[in-house]
């Protein structure tokens, strides 16, 4: 798919046009923050979802292509750590810091679901990352598909106006349309609306969701349109290593497609997870 021409057609459509008007007003309507989005958790007008919300009614059940980019230790190479409950992929609690995987510089991962995602009232899922505060904010792309093979990518922008070192402050207030918006045990909402129309993406059924770590040595840009003088670059902490890259915790689902939640089938060794994943609560298969 070529990126760069999706993206020129969807500034050309009314879909696109609606959201720019939306994103632009905050840029010219400053609110109490710095930047014109939402902000950190906690504070009011934050869109963050707590892990424990009464709305989440699922979590990742399975990846594929986990591609590690550089600068992971061994110990962050685990990928089925992104799968199940925030914080607690295993039933070992090991929390919202150490729970995690890495992706590395530019490094990806794609996580499926037992029952696809749909489009529902506002937030259908959430990211959620492992920052411990709500200015170290290693962002990523997030991409869906309903194939598992075509992907689309959410519209995104960064404010972020210079380049920021390896434990530098990202303003939540700046960016948009990325995961790891929020601190860790907050989940980053998206909302499959936003992509209504797209060719090819059956937002009823969304099967694979990929995020895709940002360098943010100033290499990448935005979707800030052109006409308003965009795209931005794209900062975040950088260089990170050890766990370079967007930590991933967990990736949960608001809304889901009807019907029988299939049986659930733990994923391969190394990390074999042995549980029925609901909800903001942990069953553990034992003696089953």
């Amino acid at each position: 798919m070529n990126y760069q021409k999706t993206v020129q057609n969807r500034i050309k459509s009314k879909r696109w046009g609606v959201m720019l008007i939306g994103m632009l007003s905050g840029v010219f309507v400053q609110s109490l923050y710095a930047g014109p989005y939402a902000p950190a958790a906690g504070q009011p007008g934050s869109t963050a979802v707590a892990w424990n919300d009464s709305s989440i009614v699922a979590w990742a059940t399975g990846y594929e292509n986990y591609n590690m980019g550089t600068n992971v230790d061994a110990t962050w190479q685990t990928p089925q750590k992104a799968l199940g409950l925030a914080g607690n992929s295993d039933g070992n609690n090991q929390g919202f810091t150490y729970d995690i995987v890495s992706l590395g510089r530019g490094g990806q991962i794609t996580l499926t679901f037992n029952k696809p995602i749909t489009d529902g009232p506002g937030a259908d899922f959430l990211i959620f990352e492992n920052s411990f505060s709500d200015t170290f904010l290693e962002i990523a792309w997030v991409e869906v598909s309903s194939d598992g093979v075509n992907f689309t990518r959410y519209p995104n922008i960064s404010f972020t106006a210079s380049p920021v070192g390896g434990f530098g402050v990202v303003d939540p207030t700046n960016i948009t349309g990325y995961a790891s918006k929020y601190k860790g045990g907050e989940g980053t909402p998206f909302d499959l609306n936003v992509l209504t129309g797209t060719p090819g993406l059956d937002i009823s059924a969304i099967t694979h969701v990929k995020l895709i770590d940002i360098v943010g040595d100033g290499s990448a840009y935005d979707d800030y349109p052109a006409v308003v003088g965009g795209p931005h670059i794209i900062y975040d902490p950088y260089p990170t290593v050890g766990s370079a890259g967007l930590d991933l915790d967990a990736v949960a689902v608001i809304h889901e497609a009807e019907g029988e939640e299939p049986p659930y089938v733990p994923p391969a060794e190394p990390l074999p997870l042995d549980g029925d994943y609901k909800g903001g609560q942990f069953k553990a298969d034992i003696g089953s």
